[in-house]
């Protein structure tokens, strides 16, 4: 097994729960503080520091503490394998309809300039 397919099994691990995926998604939009993240959330703030330490062992989050608050954030770059690892998953069929769309699109500009 490549370190690759490590670290895209690490990120399909830590993407699997609920509560993680949605952590990250509120994570998109910018960086919060623990309590923050950790409300909307049914459980002890003990349990939800599990899934951060889940994310931020796969790579996904990043966290600081500054004096008793800590930040957390997302990793650039930190979802870059799984996206790759999908893009080879795309179907020759896709990549065919792909470039058929750019060729209507192209065809179609070039006959609007002949009017």
């Amino acid at each position: 097994m490549t370190k690759y397919d490590e670290d895209v099994d690490a990120l399909l691990r830590a993407l699997a729960d609920p509560t993680r995926r949605a952590v990250v998604e509120r994570l998109a939009k910018a960086p919060a503080v623990v309590s923050e993240l950790a409300a909307p959330f049914p459980m002890a703030l003990p349990s939800f520091m599990q899934h951060l330490g889940i994310l931020e062992k796969a790579g996904i989050v990043l966290s600081h503490k500054q004096g008793r608050v800590r930040t957390v954030s997302l990793r650039p770059g930190a979802l870059d394998a799984l996206h790759l690892w999908l893009g080879e998953l795309r179907t020759p069929a896709e990549d065919q309809a792909d470039r058929l769309g750019i060729h209507l699109t192209r065809t179609a500009g070039k006959e609007g300039d002949l009017t």
